[in-house]
């Protein structure tokens, strides 16, 4: 028992040795980089702040997704959060970083492959800032998902999703568009994300959702869609709230430098597209219903943050206010649309809010981009050749996220299953995922309805 103790200890130090032996000899402090350039100290503190803030739009995530589903589902949803980041971190660490912005003789259009686990780099300081910036935006791609197969998915099956979202569906397209590959050759842009970031994390949502199937009770046998009202509308919208404030880091922080005055310009116009696109829904609903919908108008703010992350630095404030209007539109023809046609169940509305306008978002960068930043320029000052090359970043990223879910949910579908039982759906996945629930002093167990039976 002592030999294999001993053996044991040392396999580990061998472990432990095999990643500290590359870097030991870097220099930690960055010493030389700050005599070189003084103001890069100015400008790592701004890129790693605006990084604390994109983490922090966990918590939105966290409270939208989970104040918009029922009760017994609480603490599985959150679960699923705490894990998208902590799983997300691991895999884009041991590999998603490395395909999307690592090199690949020959292949590097394609996708890269070199700096995995971050072996080498460890105390490059300008390479452990990117990998942190990167790291929170690949994590929010996978929580986006999150939403989409809420209240019906096995947490085994989500964990091995949010990985491979991080480690290889995420980066391959991100390398297209931010790693240096044939999308950036062709000059497609995407200043924060709305395609790299968002509607890859909503096709990815859809083909999920779509594997999975609806919820028990949400349709009539005549197809008509029924209502699920989440449990919390009021911590819905404070989550929305915490994902505006963080959508700052998100799109300010993308100008990689503290001396860019174009923040202000970005800051801008990220509130003026929310805040039309959620005014929009607002009155939409309201002519539409006859009351203004609240989770409807939270979702369009959301919708209207995604439709601006592509274009924030390269259009004005007047058109991010029309970018939002259409936004909000989409948002709530968007819910319909795959409620009443496709028939797909979304709880939280995320394929609208981020796949839909993702797509947007890019398109709307081709249309408005006016040359005052970079000389970029889209359909509406000349440049037919930047919008149809946007046209084909929004279709390559279609196929491409939908695609590869398609493959992943199918793959898990067929071997290992990612449907819950009957009988646990109607419990709750809190009680059958995780043994527990979030509310336990006032949330029984449901009985199955005569719609659900």
């Amino acid at each position: 028992m002592c030999v294999r103790k001993n053996i044991l200890a040392l396999l580990v130090v061998a472990f432990l040795g095999f990643f500290a032996m590359p870097v030991l000899a870097a220099d930690p402090d960055g010493t030389a980089t700050l005599e070189e350039d003084p103001g890069t100290a100015l400008d790592f503190i701004w890129v790693l702040v605006c990084g604390f803030m994109v983490m922090f739009m966990q918590a939105g995530f966290s409270m939208v997704e989970t104040g918009f589903t029922r009760a017994k589902n609480a603490a599985n949803i959150m679960m699923k959060n705490l894990m998208d980041f902590s799983v997300g971190a691991l895999a884009y660490w041991a590999v998603g970083f490395a395909v999307m912005y690592g090199t690949m003789e020959g292949l590097n259009w394609l996708f890269g492959w070199s700096g995995f686990f971050l072996l080498g780099d460890a105390y490059d300081v300008t390479t452990i800032e990117s990998w942190f910036f990167q790291m929170v935006f690949a994590a929010t791609a996978a929580t986006i998902v999150s939403g989409s197969v809420s209240e019906r998915c096995k947490f085994s099956t989500y964990v091995i999703a949010s990985a491979v979202i991080t480690a290889l569906i995420y980066p391959v397209y991100g390398h297209w568009i931010w790693g240096g590959g044939w999308l950036a050759g062709l000059g497609a842009l995407d200043f924060a994300g709305s395609g790299v970031v968002h509607a890859v994390g909503g096709w990815i949502a859809l083909a999920g959702a779509l594997l999975l199937g609806p919820r028990i009770g949400k349709y009539a046998k005549d197809g008509t869609p029924r209502a699920i009202p989440g449990h919390s509308v009021t911590l819905g919208i404070l989550g929305v709230f915490v994902l505006w404030f963080g959508w700052y880091g998100f799109n300010c922080g993308s100008t990689l430098t503290a001396d860019s005055l174009r923040i202000s310009v970005i800051a801008a116009n990220t509130t003026l597209a929310a805040a039309a696109s959620l005014v929009t829904a607002m009155l939409a609903t309201w002519a539409w219903h006859g009351k203004p919908d609240v989770s409807m108008s939270g979702n369009a703010a959301i919708g209207g943050l995604v439709a601006i992350t592509a274009g924030c630095a390269w259009v004005s404030p007047q058109l991010s206010v029309l970018i939002g209007i259409v936004a909000g539109l989409l948002v709530v023809v968007g819910v319909w649309f795959l409620d009443w046609v496709l028939h797909v169940d979304d709880p939280v509305g995320a394929i609208a809010v981020h796949g839909f306008n993702g797509a947007w978002g890019l398109l709307a960068l081709g249309l408005f981009a006016d040359g005052t930043y970079g000389g970029v320029t889209g359909l509406l000052f000349g440049n037919v050749g930047f919008f149809a090359v946007q046209a084909l970043s929004v279709a390559v990223s279609f196929v491409w996220a939908f695609g590869t879910g398609l493959i992943l949910f199918g793959i898990m579908k067929v071997t290992m299953g990612i449907r819950v039982s009957a009988s646990e759906e109607l419990q709750g996945l809190d009680i059958g995922e995780h043994g527990m629930s979030a509310y336990p002093n006032f949330v029984a167990t449901e009985p199955a309805t005569e719609a659900e039976r």
